[in-house]
């Protein structure tokens, strides 16, 4: 019954998190400009549709790969698996979505099954876990790096706005030429230190103490000449 099926999910969270696979040091960040988004769901479903819906209004710049998957029944959990470690041994997307529409308990359980979590543990490729509605939680929303309510809500996560993006690069823009014209503006002044009129004042600083002592030595050494002569003198008339 659906009381087995919830204990039995329990004990695995458990077992899961004391490994540490729900760790939140773990979570990487979302890529923030993906020129890539991958995502595992059925081929046919409504979500899949919502994904793509989202992502090409949102920018149809980035690339979409689809990797179609059973999202319910006993073999849903190995096409998934299969699925995520395609995406990673090939490098083929920045952030993958995870998931599929709603259903009842038993529809949703291959994404609380044990291995499927496991994988979506171990993958490189940041993943956004985006299973049934806002209500509905599986055992892949804690191993993943963020938990969507909907996979509409996944889909405006990871897919950044067009608008947004070129403001940000004319800020970035403005910004390397106010640092760029500052740098400018330092380098000036330094050269200006190695003019010939800072230059002679410059050295002006350091030879001003060097004459001074050296007048001062010259002072000492013929007022000390002067007192040898004298006393030689003196000794020649004694």
């Amino acid at each position: 019954g659906i009381g087995d099926i919830l204990k039995s999910i329990e004990e695995l969270k458990k077992k899961l998190a004391a490994e540490g696979l729900f760790d939140q040091q773990k979570k990487r960040p979302l890529p923030r400009f993906p020129k890539t988004i991958g995502i595992i769901t059925s081929a046919n479903g409504a979500a899949l549709q919502d994904i793509l819906n989202i992502t090409q209004r949102r920018n149809n710049s980035i690339s979409i790969i689809i990797f179609p998957c059973l999202v319910q029944g006993k073999d849903a959990g190995e096409t998934i698996i299969k699925q995520i470690k395609t995406a990673n041994e090939f490098n083929m997307a920045d952030v993958l979505i995870i998931g599929r529409g709603g259903g009842s308990l038993e529809d949703l359980l291959p994404f609380s099954d044990e291995n499927v979590v496991r994988a979506i543990a171990a993958s490189k490729i940041p993943i956004v876990s985006a299973v049934g509605h806002e209500v509905d939680t599986s055992l892949s929303d804690y191993a993943a790096d963020l938990r969507a309510p909907t996979p509409s809500a996944a889909a405006e996560l990871v897919t950044p706005l067009k608008e947004d993006i070129f403001e940000f690069l004319e800020n970035s823009t403005a910004e390397m030429y106010e640092i760029l014209l500052n740098k400018i503006a330092y380098r000036n002044l330094l050269l200006q230190s190695f003019s010939l009129e800072a230059m002679e004042l410059h050295l002006r600083k350091i030879m001003s103490p060097l004459i001074q002592r050296f007048d001062a030595s010259k002072d000492m050494l013929f007022n000390e000449m002067k007192n040898r002569i004298s006393t030689a003198k003196n000794n020649l008339v004694l």
